[in-house]
């Protein structure tokens, strides 16, 4: 009769090859848990159902192997992104220039002068590194790169506003992805809030009739997720940093999508860049690394001397300072605008000024070597919480088959994941967010799926 003590003993499966080749692999500590766990189980499947044969040594070993393989299995992976959505949020945002991921593994694989003044053979400070090339770029005063752009604005507000007031229109109190509110963080900084105007419309004299009070900072916030439409106003950048300066009061422009270069260029419209935001007399901007400017995730404030010193110096700066992975990838993203190749090198502008004759191109040869499918006109998108609304034409092959979401998931479970879109039951993908290197990849996986 079959029972417990029938099972391998732990030592008995650690004297097996099976065993030796799983330390090699996973090392000794991980192995023992994971033979140990596998037995629990064997156990609890016995006391509930004691017919069946208790598991042999190899099936025993054959579930550990699994079960260590499912421990250790990354959950971060690269994918391949078919959907025409350029800057996709979910998807990591900005895929990174040649030049910006060799300067991150350089400086990740040893030591770096990364708090280290060469020149003087002391300790030096990571807030320089970008900054002249910030300045450079900008023409502002000084710069500071952050871990995020939502880390930017709370260290700006927290630096030059706590418990002061903060004038910010109604239109301009909005939420990104993942319930980030403006509101909450003006709130956590210890700023006290100064609603002015409506959602729809706000004037210039709802700036200056909340300024007759003592105020620290006007700030305005780029709604780059959403548009208001019909019965609207808002009063120009400039005008707003003039009243405030004739308070006394300091403007904050948090740009989020930080473009540096003219999107109606692409047939777009056109996003507010930093320059001309920084033209416009604004003190101090906040915008992001890994959207339009297409580099790794940071947030970076640029503006006045004074007021950067200020921020540099707050005990939250510290907190949120970007490491030196961080500062290499931006230094060498912002290095291809200062040498005017952003076009020819950033990804995500190559995606984006793309022709129409390029992307067909692509679709055509898709079609051709899977033996199926149309080639259609079609739209891609920016995303990534930047020019909402906006959309310009694409071509993408389209794929009619039985079961669509069955097909997505079988596209999904390819080595490296592909990620399509469905509209009228085919599926679509799109070539302007499909890196050429990854067309090998993407043709392997479409065949397994079809």
């Amino acid at each position: 009769m079959t029972n417990l003590r029938d099972l391998p003993s732990v030592e008995q499966l650690l004297q097996t090859q099976t065993s030796a080749e799983l330390i090699a692999r996973f090392g000794r500590p991980l192995t023992l848990t994971a033979i140990r766990s596998t037995l629990d189980e064997a156990r609890a499947r016995f006391k509930l159902n004691p017919e069946p044969a208790l598991p042999s040594i190899d099936l025993i070993l054959a579930q550990t192997d699994s079960l260590l393989s499912a421990w250790t299995k990354p959950t971060l992976i690269p994918v391949i992104n078919a959907t025409g959505v350029i800057l996709h949020t979910n998807l990591g945002r900005a895929p990174l220039s040649a030049a910006t991921i060799h300067a991150m593994d350089v400086v990740s694989r040893g030591y770096s002068n990364l708090e280290y003044d060469l020149e003087k053979g002391a300790r030096g400070s990571r807030l320089i590194h970008a900054e002249s090339i910030l300045q450079k770029l900008t023409g502002a005063e000084s710069a500071l790169v952050v871990n995020n752009n939502a880390a930017a604005v709370l260290l700006v507000l927290s630096a030059l506003a706590n418990r002061k007031r903060v004038i910010i229109s109604r239109s301009q109190l909005v939420e990104i992805g993942g319930g980030f509110r403006v509101p909450d963080v003006m709130k956590q900084s210890g700023a006290k809030l100064v609603e002015v105007g409506t959602t729809n419309r706000v004037h210039l004299r709802d700036y200056e009739n909340a300024l007759q009070e003592p105020t620290a900072l006007v700030m305005s916030v780029h709604p780059s997720n959403f548009k208001i439409i019909g019965f609207t106003e808002e009063p120009d950048l400039k005008d707003i940093v003039e009243v405030s300066h004739q308070a006394a009061a300091f403007v904050v422009d948090d740009l989020g999508s930080g473009a540096l270069l003219d999107t109606a260029k692409y047939g777009l419209a056109h996003e507010p860049t930093v320059q001309e935001s920084l033209a416009a007399g604004t003190d101090v901007v906040c915008f992001s690394g890994d959207k339009l400017l297409g580099g790794p995730q940071a947030g970076i404030i640029v503006g006045r001397k004074v007021l950067i010193d200020k921020i540099k110096k707050h005990p939250l700066a510290r907190a949120v300072r970007a490491d030196k992975v961080c500062l290499a990838g931006i230094s060498a993203t912002l290095l291809h605008y200062l040498k005017n190749d952003a076009e020819r090198e950033i990804p995500i502008w190559k995606m984006m000024s793309l022709t129409l004759k390029q992307v067909r191109g692509r679709a055509e040869a898709w079609k051709k070597e899977v033996g199926q499918g149309n080639v259609v006109e079609g739209e891609s998108t920016v995303g990534g919480g930047s020019l909402p609304g906006e959309s310009f034409k694409t071509y993408l092959l389209s794929l009619d088959v039985k079961s669509p979401d069955k097909f997505l998931k079988k596209l999904r479970d390819q080595n490296p994941p592909i990620i399509a879109r469905t509209e009228n039951d085919k599926i679509l993908l799109d070539p302007r967010t499909i890196l050429p290197e990854q067309d090998g990849a993407l043709l392997a996986g479409l065949k397994n799926a079809l």
